[in-house]
This record gives structure tokens, C-alpha cells and sequence, in this order.
């Protein structure tokens, strides 16, 4: 019964070592936390840009949509391309452009260099997310059965939270503080590009290359009806991601009343690591009800953050943003969990390609109304219109999340896996 397995049966790369699979899983896991260190590199130097260049709320703003544009255009492109030509091609290319989007990014003065950066970061995210996620879940232990989905929806935010820490500390007492962060993030998407190329292929070369380039969204026939619930938790969750980037640096300086980078890396990082915390607990329950769970969590966190900001308390609003990264986490993985029972080799890069269109465009398309919108609303005001978008999205949770069919994954897996 799925209440009592409670993760999706996997169908693992057949034919390899061992040692060879845990080295692929390890430089997967890697790669993909190096590539999202370097896009949150850049967060602790928006309120620099800000004072030094002049950059307002609306261009950061604007720099955040291009990054994300990027990813959902790469996605919709080429996000089964790693189902065709392989993990390891797509993945290495991805994280190239991600080093290049780092050396555009090593000179900014000007608002059109932080968006061409961010423009670069958004592709190489966008090929190397959905290989790599798919790459984590082809080579995941067996046991702990939670692994592959945790592994494969947390590394991100991690990653996020780690880079966001790390360029915050270079920034504030390293040399070059507008160049270091991105000097270190480079040299980790090269050593994982090393790792990458030593570590072995599990999805060979398939016809239709050419083919998956067509703009396409496509999840399995069994899963389909999970997708509203999935596109709810992604918008809520990766919009507030965006809040984060595009004005809380502002905020925090503004109404909270610090303009250190370092804490403004802890900020955006209790709420993004937490998520890694609250995965293994949704782990616990049925993806339907870790998803409820999570989001009614998610809705409190955000009453306190609104809260805080009212107040002007900075404690207060680090425990609620940690509160709500939790519950991120206990959603964002029941999802996936959701998403991936009873998957296969060739579903698992359209299925991911599938979940990051849904988060990216959450993360953009709010994020650009609300840029617009602070020419002439306070960031007080848009936290607000962000609460709404939130209890929105956990009302659909809590009414319309379901569990995955078992017998219809059975059927799937009889057909796709060899006894």
C-alpha cells in the first residue's frame, strides 16, 4: 500500500558497479549544490550594487526575472535533452554556462551586466538542473528510500543557502568583496565539472535529439492529476524564493535595520537550508498529506515574517522565515516524492524538466508584477499581497492534494522493468 511504503519504487541504472554509481551520485549531489552556490553568490551584493551603482528595487528585481526566464526558456527547450544525449553532456553544459554567467558577473557596474550574468546563470541552471536532479535519482542508494527525492528536491536550496552564506562572509570581511564570491563559485562549478567527466553515464544515447528541442511539457499519464496540486506548492514556495532575493536585502536594511552582507546571507539562508530539514520529516507521511502538512506550516511562517516586519524585530523574523523553510521542504519533497513514484530512466529528466518549469515560472511571473509594483508600493505592502498569493496556494493544498495511484505505477513498472 502507498501508506505504508510511502516512497515511489525507483528503477536504478543496471549494469554498474557500485562504487561507480555512489561516485556518480556523489558528484551529481556536487555539481548540482556548486551550480545553485554560485546563483546565490550573488544575493548578499544586491544592496552593494545598490549603494555603489545605484540599482533599485525594481532592476533587482528585473535581474531576478531574467534568471528566471532563462531557466524556463532552456527548460522548455532543452529540458528532456539529457534523456537523449545523456546526463553527463548536458550536465558539463550546463555548468559551463554557469562559470561564464560567473566571469559577466566578476564586473558589474552597470544593471545590463548583473541581468546578462543572471541571463547566463538562468540557462546554465535551466540544461544542468533537470540532468543533474535526474542523474541524482538514477544513481541514489536504494536505502534510505527517501534519499532520491530528498537528495534530488533539497540539494537546491542547500546550495542556495551555502553560496548566499559564503559570498555574505566574502563580502563583508574578504578581499575584493564584489569579486571573491564569484571567484570561489567558479572554481566549485570547475571541480565538478571534474567530477562529472570521471563519473559514469546512466541514460545512453537515445534517438531524437533533435526532437525533444521542440518546446514541450510532459509528465506520465499515472501522475498527471498530481500536477495542479505540484503547481500550487511551486508557486507559493519559489515565489517567496524570489521575495527573498529581489527585497528582502532592501528590507532587511530599510525596516530591520541592518545592512551587514553576512546577515543578510543568514537571512536568505534560514530559509532556504531549513528546507533540507523538513524533507526527512514529510518522509514520515503520504505525499498528499506531507504536501498539507508542509504548506499549513509554509502559511505560518509567513504570518510571523509579515508580523515581524510590522514590528521591525529581526529575531522574530528569522525564527518565522525559518519556520517557513521547513514547511517549504515538507512540500517541495512530497511533491517530488509525488511526482516520481513508480518512475523510470526515461521519465525522470521530463518529469524534473516539468517541476522547475513550474517552480521558475512561480518564482518569475509574481516576481515581475511585484517589481513593477514597488515603484509605488512599499516592500511592507507587496510582503502582503505575497501572504495572499500563499494562502491561495495552501487552500488548493489542503482540498485537492492525492496520493499517486499504486496500482497504476504497478502496471507502469511492469511494463518498463525487466524481472
Amino acid at each position: 500500500m502507498l501508506g505504508s511504503t510511502r516512497h515511489p519504487p525507483r528503477t536504478t541504472a543496471r549494469g554498474r558497479r557500485p562504487g561507480r554509481l555512489r561516485l556518480a551520485f556523489v558528484a551529481a549531489v556536487v555539481s548540482l549544490a556548486s551550480a545553485f552556490a554560485a546563483v546565490g553568490s550573488t544575493i548578499p551584493l544586491f544592496n552593494v550594487y545598490r549603494a555603489e551603482d545605484g540599482f533599485t528595487n525594481a532592476g533587482i528585481s528585473m535581474s531576478v526575472a531574467a534568471y528566471s526566464v532563462g531557466t524556463i526558456g532552456t527548460l522548455l527547450v532543452a529540458g528532456r535533452l539529457s534523456g537523449h544525449v545523456g546526463r553527463r553532456p548536458t550536465a558539463v553544459a550546463g555548468l559551463g554556462l554557469l562559470l561564464l554567467g560567473c566571469v559577466v558577473l566578476l564586473d558589474v557596474h552597470h544593471l545590463g551586466v548583473l541581468i546578462a550574468g543572471r541571463l547566463l546563470m538562468g540557462l546554465g541552471a535551466g540544461l544542468g538542473s533537470s540532468a543533474l536532479t535526474a542523474y541524482i535519482v538514477d544513481t541514489a542508494p536504494a536505502r534510505p528510500t527517501w534519499l532520491a527525492s530528498v537528495a534530488s528536491s533539497q540539494t537546491v536550496m542547500i546550495g542556495l543557502a551555502l553560496g548566499a552564506v559564503a559570498s555574505g562572509a566574502l563580502v563583508q570581511f574578504g578581499p575584493w568583496p564584489r569579486e571573491l564570491g564569484y571567484l570561489v563559485a567558479a572554481g566549485l562549478l570547475l571541480l565538478s565539472l571534474v567530477l562529472i567527466l570521471i563519473s559514469p553515464e546512466t541514460a545512453p544515447r537515445t534517438p531524437g535529439a533533435v526532437r525533444s528541442l521542440r518546446p514541450s511539457v510532459r509528465v506520465p499519464a499515472r501522475v498527471r492529476s498530481l500536477v495542479p496540486v505540484v503547481a500550487a506548492v511551486s508557486l507559493a514556495t519559489w515565489a517567496t524564493g524570489a521575495f527573498y532575493q529581489a527585497f528582502v536585502p532592501a528590507l532587511v536594511e530599510e525596516q530591520l535595520r541592518t545592512d551587514s552582507s553576512l546577515v543578510l546571507g543568514l537571512v536568505f539562508a534560514a530559509y532556504m537550508a531549513p528546507s533540507a530539514l523538513g524533507a526527512p520529516l514529510g518522509g514520515r507521511f503520504t505525499p498528499a498529506t506531507a504536501q498539507r502538512i508542509g504548506m499549513t506550516g509554509f502559511l505560518a511562517g509567513w504570518a510571523g515574517i509579515v508580523a515581524a516586519i510590522g514590528t521591525g524585530a529581526l529575531p522574530v523574523f528569522v525564527a518565522a522565515t525559518v519556520v517557513a523553510g521547513v514547511g517549504q521542504g515538507i512540500a517541495i519533497s512530497a511533491a517530488t516524492r509525488g511526482l516520481l513514484y513508480g518512475s523510470t530512466v526515461a521519465d525522470r529528466a521530463s518529469i524534473f524538466s516539468v517541476i522547475y518549469l513550474l517552480s521558475y515560472s512561480g518564482a518569475t511571473f509574481p516576481g515581475l508584477v511585484a517589481g513593477e509594483l514597488s515603484t509605488i508600493v512599499s516592500t511592507p505592502h507587496i510582503a502582503f499581497g505575497y501572504v495572499a498569493l500563499v494562502l491561495a496556494a495552501t487552500l488548493f493544498t489542503v482540498f485537492a492534494a492525492r496520493d499517486p495511484d499504486p496500482d497504476t505505477a504497478d502496471r507502469q513498472d511492469r511494463r518498463h522493468v525487466p524481472s
